[in-house]
C-alpha cells in the first residue's frame, strides 16, 4: 500500500490524500498505487499541497499505518504533548516499536 502525504499550503498541517481530496486524518487516506507521483504534481501545481511525497504503509482494520516511524509521528501529531495528538483510530500509531 502506498499513501500520498504533504503539508496543507495555508496552515502547514500534515495532510493525506483520500482519493478525492486531502484530510488531516491518516485513517482516511487511500492507496495511490503507482499514481502517487502524478497526483502529487497535479496537487502541488494547483497549490493545494506543499512537499507532497509517496510513502509505504500497511492496511489495518483501523486504516492505513505508515511503515516508517517518521511518517507515523507525522500522522499522530506532536510527540511532546500527548494532549495535542490527533487521536488516530490506529491504537498503535504512536507506538515506537518499528
Amino acid at each position: 500500500m502506498r499513501l500520498l502525504t504533504g503539508n496543507d499550503l495555508p496552515s502547514g498541517d500534515v495532510i493525506w490524500w483520500t482519493g478525492q481530496a486531502w484530510s488531516r486524518h491518516v485513517e482516511e487516506a487511500s492507496d495511490v498505487g503507482d499514481q502517487g507521483e502524478s497526483i502529487a504534481r497535479a496537487e502541488e501545481g494547483a497549490r493545494r499541497v506543499n512537499g507532497a511525497y509517496v510513502i509505504d504503509a500497511t492496511a489495518t482494520p483501523e486504516g492505513p499505518r505508515p511503515a516508517h516511524i517518521k511518517d507515523r509521528v507525522r500522522a499522530l501529531g506532536p510527540t511532546v504533548r500527548p494532549d495535542l495528538t490527533l487521536k488516530p483510530a490506529d491504537p498503535m500509531a504512536g507506538s515506537w516499536v518499528i
